[in-house]
This record gives structure tokens, sequence and C-alpha cells, in this order.
């Protein structure tokens, strides 16, 4: 089958779904431009900063949520079920549940004066359900620090083409960041500057490598950076960073998509490969593997976290989070057609068969290469280091959007407890983070990665349930988030009880026991909201759900 019929019909349910849809959204949500927001009225400087424009504001919401996950979660499930369930998962995910889950999200914190998930959590249940959601919340932050840091920095010990460009933009975005907000510097001029610096920057990483020897100090500087990058004003280092590194996806997505046109790759990976795999059956497990593709609970952290801080007006926030959702849908869809049209599925050259990188492993390579198969007219033999580099660049920017959130729930959770009461101080706090961070990234934390995937769409499934019972409150339809929340617990449930099964028969003690509390967690938090659904029903004046 052609891949650009498939990208094409992609494509165009994104934008006809972001036009009506997204407005559907916006008047459940009753977005009104004068409507302050908390980045004005909750200013301090260095949390509550509102953007300088929202082109500035969506470059660090999407490459927070981006991550490796919309390219890594593709590239393995097409390899283990097929094309078909993935591009479906993918497009019709993303529009119904990804989408909403992040908008509303962003909403709902907008509405709560810019507060977490975590304390929004309390006003719409209860304190008890709070605690344990964002306990949870905070325990997963710290595990998605240490495991960004270590394959960070296992994949700049092993690339050493992108060291420039990883720690070289970091004075860049500190760069843009004065001009854009201290010097008061035209936006187009700022941006113009800092683009151009950075990809002088990848040029330079390309031409002179650098190669260390010890992956141990590559570790210690990325958490170092994220320690201080979460306490710095937001608009000076966050912001500027994650705006500039939005450039380098926008310039890889584009050229891989007018690579298409010129290359007409057709898809070779079977629709359908099959209902059982390795890694557990298409039905969970497909789900939780293409997270952030979809949907991902951590962009609940960052549309409530970050994002939410720093909205200037509210008829941004379609664009910002539901247009960043299906933008991150889009580059989702070019990973499958990477991989499933620019690799072979059998009897191609060596080191082109998709199945043989697969059993070795080498998913990076993967895309890397297909992308570079269908991009070769435009980027010749650069297209693997520009597809790779394209990918390595949103590994960081999670790293210090998780950092800097993992503060913020600390600081609204732990001083509750009095003998806590020093975590309310922001430097001791992101001590505590990154400490715990180090630790596990030192040891075995692969092992605990394969449980994460089922954990993170937890997340969401109980902030679809958070935002179902805060819009029950209002009086408002619930079914747009409702549905995507019944059906996240489904999957979430479902994959966490599979992987319990595999790990228990396997005699993994360690994955066993996480699998285990992951879904007592579940059903505990579940069991909670339903049982106060009747309750705040009567609250709310016997609105229906």
């Amino acid at each position: 089958m052609p891949a650009i019929l498939i990208a094409g019909i992609g494509i165009l349910l994104f934008v006809f779904s972001y036009h009506y849809y997204g407005r559907v959204l916006e008047n459940l949500f009753d977005v009104e431009g004068g409507n302050p927001t908390p980045a004005h009225y909750n200013y301090d400087g260095v949390d509550y900063v509102p953007a300088k424009h929202w082109i500035v504001l969506f470059g660090h919401h999407f490459s927070s949520i981006a991550g490796a996950g919309p390219i890594l979660g593709p590239a393995i499930a097409c390899a283990l079920w097929g094309w078909g369930p993935a591009i479906l998962w993918i497009v019709f995910g993303s529009i119904f549940i990804g989408g909403v889950h992040d908008f509303a999200n962003l909403m709902v914190s907008i509405r709560g004066g810019g507060h977490s998930i975590g304390d929004t959590t309390e006003k719409v249940l209860d304190f008890v359900v709070k605690f344990v959601f964002s306990l949870f919340l905070w325990l997963s932050l710290i595990l998605v620090i240490a495991v960004f840091a270590a394959s960070a920095a296992k994949t700049l010990e092993t690339t050493p083409e992108i060291v420039i460009p990883t720690f070289g933009i970091i004075p860049t975005a500190i760069l843009v960041g004065l001009m854009l907000y201290r010097w008061r510097m035209d936006t187009l001029v700022s941006t113009i500057l800092g683009v151009s610096m950075l990809f002088l920057l990848i040029i330079l990483g390309w031409h002179f490598p650098i190669r260390w020897s010890y992956q141990g100090w590559l570790l210690t500087l990325l958490l170092l950076y994220a320690y201080s990058a979460s306490l710095m004003p937001v608009n000076i280092i966050l912001q500027p960073r994650d705006y500039l590194s939005v450039f380098v996806l926008f310039f890889g997505l584009i050229i891989g998509y007018l690579g298409m046109l010129l290359t007409h790759p057709s898809i070779r990976t079977p629709l359908l490969v099959s209902f059982r795999s390795a890694q557990g059956s298409l039905w969970p497990m497909m789900f939780v593997t293409i997270a952030c593709g979809a949907i991902s609970g951590f962009h609940a952290l960052v549309a409530s976290g970050t994002t939410a801080k720093q909205l200037d007006n509210e008829r941004d926030a379609k664009k910002i989070a539901y247009g960043a959702m299906l933008t991150e849908g889009a580059l989702a869809l070019l990973a499958v057609i990477a991989v499933c049209g620019g690799l072979y599925w059998w009897g191609g050259p060596e080191g082109m068969v998709y199945p043989e990188l697969v059993k070795e492993g080498k998913w990076i390579a993967a895309f890397g290469k297909g992308y570079a198969e269908i991009t070769k007219p435009l980027l010749g033999t650069l297209g693997m280091f520009i597809g790779i580099t394209m990918l390595k660049t949103f590994i960081v920017t999670t790293l210090d959007t998780a950092t800097r959130i993992a503060r913020y729930i600390g600081e609204e959770l732990f001083p509750l407890y009095p003998p806590l009461r020093f975590m309310k101080n922001m430097f001791l706090n992101t001590a505590v983070v990154i400490g715990f961070a180090t630790y596990l990234a030192l040891g075995p934390w692969q092992k605990i990665w394969q449980v994460f995937g089922a954990s993170n769409q937890l997340v969401a499934a109980v902030a679809l349930l958070v935002v179902s019972m805060w819009l029950l409150l209002k009086k408002k339809s619930t079914i747009y988030t409702l549905l995507p929340a019944v059906f996240m617990l489904l999957v979430t449930i479902s994959a966490l009880i599979s992987q319990f099964l595999k790990f228990l028969s396997a005699r993994d003690i360690v994955l066993s026991l996480i699998s285990g509390l992951l879904i007592v967690l579940s059903l505990f938090i579940v069991g909670k909201i339903f049982c106060l659904i009747p309750q705040k029903r009567v609250n709310s004046g016997g609105q229906e759900l």
C-alpha cells in the first residue's frame, strides 16, 4: 500500500479534528480570551511567567511531551503487531483520547490557579485520593528522570556527534531567554538568531564528535543540569530551550513528509503481524507500547505543571494542548512510515531488514535507517544523523521538565506532614528528587522501565477521571472525558494484570511486586472515585453522568 495515502488520510483527519472537535472542547470549558490566567495573577518571575508569544509556549509544551515515545513506541509496536492497529490507535487515539486528555487537564489547571493535577484531585475528590495519587506521580517522575538521564548518557556515549548540540543548546537557550524577556528584543529576530546558533551546533557536532570514555560523567552533567534548570526562572532556560528544540523536530518532520512525496515508499510490513507476540497480546499491550503517540499520562503533568503557569491567553489553549497532541500524532505517523516503508520486512539489503533490527534491539537505528531511506533525495547520507538527532533532542527536554514538575508536586505534597516541611524549600526538594533519581540511574533501571508504560497510562486514566469529576461538579457533560477514562482504565488494568502474570511465571519477584502494587493502587483510586460519585452528583445538583 502507498505510504503517502496513509499519511495523507491521517493528516487530513488531524486537521479536520483540530478545527471542529477542538471547537467542541473549547465550548465545553467555556474558553474566553478575556479571562485572566494564572501566569498573570500568580506571577512570581520564576514559575508563573506569561509566555511572550503562544508559539514560544507551544515549543516548550511540545518538546516536553514528545520525548522519544512517539518514535520508539510505533517502531516497536509495528514489528510486534503490524502497522494497521498502530495507525488506527495513533490517529483516533490522538484525536479522541490523547488530545482531549491534554486540553482538559490544561483547562482544569487554568481554572484552578495553575495548580497540578494532584491538587485538583483533592478539590474534586478528597485528600486521601490526592495524597495517594500525588505520591505515585512523584515516584513516577523520579523514575522518568532516572531513566531519561541514564538513556541520554548512554546515547551521548554511543553517538558522539550529538554531544556538542546537546550541551551547547543550554547557553544558547539562556541567551534567547534574555533576548526575549530581559532585553525585550523582537521575537522573530531572537528566534532567527537562536535557531541559527542551534543548527550551527548540530553542524559542529557532526564535524567534531566528542567521545567520552566514562558514561558516569555524562550522567552527572545531565543531572546537574536538570537540578539547575528546574530552579531557574522558567522563561530564561526551560521555555526558550524547548522552544529552540522544537525547530529541530519541525525540520525533521517537514523533511520526512516532503521526502515521502519524492520517494513514494510502499508499506512492506504486514498489516497485522499477529495478535500475540513475545511482549504480550495486541490487546492490551499495543495500547501501552504506543503511549506518547496517542495518549500519555506525563502530558497531564506537563499541562498542569508548567504550561498552565505560562499561558498568556485562554484562546491559545487549543493550539498548545490539543494542537501539540495532534502534531505528536503526526510524528508517530511518520515513525510508522519510516520503519514500515523505509525498511524491508524480508529479503532487503543487509542492515535494512526490519525484523532483524528488532531482534537485535536496535529500535533507534531502525527509525534512523528508515527515515534516511525516505528522505534520501533531500538529505542524502545525512538522513540517519538527522533522524537520530531529532529523536535525541527531546530526551533532555523531558528530563528537565520532569524535574521541575517533581519539585512542584513535592512542594504541594510533603509539607502537609510536619517532619517533611523542609520539602517546601525548592533547593532541598529538588536535591531529594535528583538524589533518588541518581541512585536509580546507577542501578538496574532498565528492569523497572518494563512496567512504566502501563503506569504512565494509569496516570492518564486517573487524570481523565478527575477531569470528569470536575466537569460533573460544574454541571457539564462528562461524555467527552469519561468514555476515554473508562477505556484507558480497561487498557491499564488489563496490561498490569498481564504483566503481573508474566513476571510471576518467570519468578521475577521485583517486577511482580511492582506490577502488583500498581494494580492495587489503580483499584484503590478507581474504587474511591466511584464511591464518591453519588455524593458528588448530589452536591452538583443531581447531574447525571
